[in-house]
């Protein structure tokens, strides 16, 4: 990693806080320096939930690096290095083993307050020729391994290297590389990633290098550290991209405040039909309901859940597919209330029936939601009332005085089809999906 020799500006000689294995560094009060989702996961681990071990980097390396013309403190490379010997010393593995199972690790972006715009995760980073064969003999799992080798070159491709769609393009090269290897093999580019075999795979990873290669003009790294330096520079980058800025002046979140980088070690939703992977709210968002709420997905790692690849199903379905992982995300879900005192927003991954928590963090939620939440937690004796009323924004009392549908009159209906809602409020009319056939509606006086 590129350092700087320069006396270190940051009020504090550490940059890197170390949770797992039942302890951290830092803490949930640390959101300031840790960004909301590494301070959550020291705060998740502080308490016994099980959170698989990492670091986070802090908010002010990403301020230094920006004052000292994208370099980092001299002492960051050396507490990269035992944050890392840290999670290998819990887990047993090691990063970049080509012999055994490696240690494998996902990074994540992570502001003090959630912003649309940061890097994308980057999962399964460590593997490459090597290490992916030693991943085979290891779990037995040829067409796991390779999967995440496929998953991890596509990330690492788009966010970190930038291979993106060209103007002349209809499809984001490597959905374009994977529908093509569908459609040869298949005879179906509509087919499910999950039918994709170990050698189909393998074919993907090789067309993805030549990708990476053709429109970059570079090999993809074969060197862990490689990675994972370019994943970390890449979060810092992401926090001066045009849509991060945009979304900072507009919700006036200052410059300077920075992003911290959350290194976590991988478990795996893909490794067969006892994995997967999932993202649930303590109460339901829409309505405030006090109903476990979310999604998840069977052999899947997270970025499946919310990329609409899949249809995923109702975590409350989970209770038929996996009794004791649901039975353990109700205790977690009673946990979370019960110490943060609101309604939480959650990440978690089943690997081999066994649950983990990725994130946690408060849930946004409508007007009507938060009323609810607020009234029914009073009663729960988890807030008082002037912390309730402090959780209702101004600007969604009006969501209150919207017209809704009769609930009676819902009974009746029949029902074509449910979905998240946008915004709060009735409406009838005519459907449309798409903004052209919109626009020949208005064209045509609707």
């Amino acid at each position: 990693m590129s350092t700087n020799s320069c006396a270190c500006s940051a009020s504090t000689d550490k940059f890197v806080y170390s949770f797992g294995g039942g302890s951290a560094d830092g803490n949930g009060s640390m959101k300031n320096l840790l960004g909301g989702k590494g301070a959550n996961l020291a705060e998740m681990a502080r308490i016994g939930l099980p959170v698989p071990p990492g670091f986070t980097i802090t908010t002010e390396v990403c301020t230094y690096y920006y004052d000292h013309g994208c370099t980092y403190p001299s002492q960051l490379d050396a507490q990269i290095k035992e944050g890392v010997a840290k999670m290998e010393q819990i887990l047993g593995r090691k990063f970049g083993d080509t012999e055994a199972m490696p240690l494998l690790v996902a990074v994540r972006s992570g502001a003090r307050e959630s912003m649309p715009g940061m890097m994308d995760t980057i999962l399964n980073l460590g593997l490459n020729e090597k290490s992916v064969e030693a991943m085979v003999k290891a779990t037995g799992n040829p067409r796991f391994a390779w999967d995440c080798y496929r998953r991890f070159v596509q990330m690492y491709g788009d966010v970190v290297l930038g291979v993106q769609k060209n103007p002349d393009e209809d499809h984001e090269p490597f959905e374009a590389a994977i529908a093509a290897i569908k459609e040869e093999r298949y005879g179906n580019a509509d087919v499910e990633d999950t039918k994709l075999s170990a050698d189909d795979l393998k074919e993907l990873v090789s067309r993805f290098k030549a990708l990476v290669l053709e429109r970059t003009g570079h090999e993809f790294p074969e060197c862990p550290w490689e990675q994972l330096q370019g994943a970390i520079g890449a979060v810092f980058g992401s926090w001066n991209n045009d849509r991060a800025i945009v979304y900072r002046q507009k919700y006036g979140i200052p410059s300077e405040w920075g992003t911290a980088v959350n290194v976590q070690a991988m478990v795996f939703g893909n490794t067969g039909e006892e994995s997967g992977s999932g993202v649930a709210f303590t109460r339901n968002p829409a309505s405030g309901e006090n109903e476990f709420y979310g999604e998840f997905l069977m052999n899947a790692q997270g970025e499946d859940v919310v990329a609409g690849v899949r249809t995923p199903a109702p975590v409350a379905a989970l209770h038929d597919v996996m009794p004791a992982a649901f039975n353990e995300l109700m205790r977690i879900r009673e946990v979370l209330e019960n110490h943060f005192h609101d309604m939480q927003d959650f990440e978690f991954t089943i690997q081999d029936r066994t649950v983990y928590m990725l994130q946690t963090r408060n849930g946004k939620r409508t007007g009507v939601a938060a009323f609810r939440i607020a009234c029914e937690m009073v009663e729960q004796g988890l807030i008082d009332w002037k912390t309730a009323v402090r959780r209702i924004p101004a600007d969604q009392v009006d969501q209150l005085l919207t017209p809704i549908f009769d609930r009676e009159a819902i009974k009746q209906a029949k029902m074509l089809t449910r979905g998240l809602p946008a915004g709060p409020g009735a409406a009838t009319g005519r459907i449309y999906l798409n903004a052209e056939r919109c626009v020949e509606a208005a064209d045509n006086g609707e």
